[in-house]
């Protein structure tokens, strides 16, 4: 095993261990983006989440790419690498000639090479992608897909645990202010 692969099995082991620590999605995510980034020697990474009523991808997490790329406009999910939302991984080796890219001169201007976009699902939904950026044409290892789709799957797990808490949290606090209420009533009838 190349010093490389071993470097991503222990991002794995820790991102296991940051998902299984934080009910903080904002943490967990942009743990997930910058130790892609690092562990497998990339250009940057970003998490987007579909906004279902705009259907766009909006950032939900980012590491490695600049603030004008990241706002260079909005993201279409029909248009920006759209067979990803279908559940499919895809590599865009070339982003200076692949028609699937919506800003393909922002790619250009941000010195990308190659894109490898993944999907983020949640129990067979597609919430969004896992954008790995390259600064030289690239492709992944079988290792290094596994690697990367595991991570999509841990960050739709670790979203979907933090809106799960998110709902019992405020139903929580709603369930309180009821039995206040009810005892504010029952002290002033």
């Amino acid at each position: 095993m190349d010093p490389r692969e071993i470097e991503c099995f222990t991002l794995y082991r820790n991102i296991c261990r940051i998902i299984n620590s934080t009910l903080d999605i904002h943490e967990v995510l942009k743990l997930i983006t910058e130790n892609i980034m690092t562990a497998l020697d990339v250009k940057g990474c970003v998490i987007r989440l579909l906004d279902r009523k705009r259907q766009t991808l909006e950032v939900s997490a980012s590491h490695g790419v600049s603030e004008a790329y990241l706002n260079k406009g909005p993201i279409d999910a029909d248009k920006s690498i759209a067979e990803t939302m279908d559940g499919k991984s895809i590599l865009v080796y070339d982003t200076a000639t692949d028609p699937r890219l919506q800003y393909s001169e922002a790619a250009k201007k941000e010195a990308i090479a190659s894109i490898l976009s993944v999907p983020i699902s949640v129990k067979g939904d597609i919430i969004g992608a896992l954008r790995i950026y390259t600064a030289q044409p690239r492709r992944f290892s079988d290792n290094e897909m596994t690697l990367i789709s595991g991570l999509a799957e841990m960050g739709g797990i670790a979203i979907d645990n933090a809106r799960m808490y998110s709902e019992l949290k405020a139903d929580h606090e709603q369930l309180i202010h009821d039995v206040h209420q009810w005892f504010e009533f029952g002290r002033t009838g």
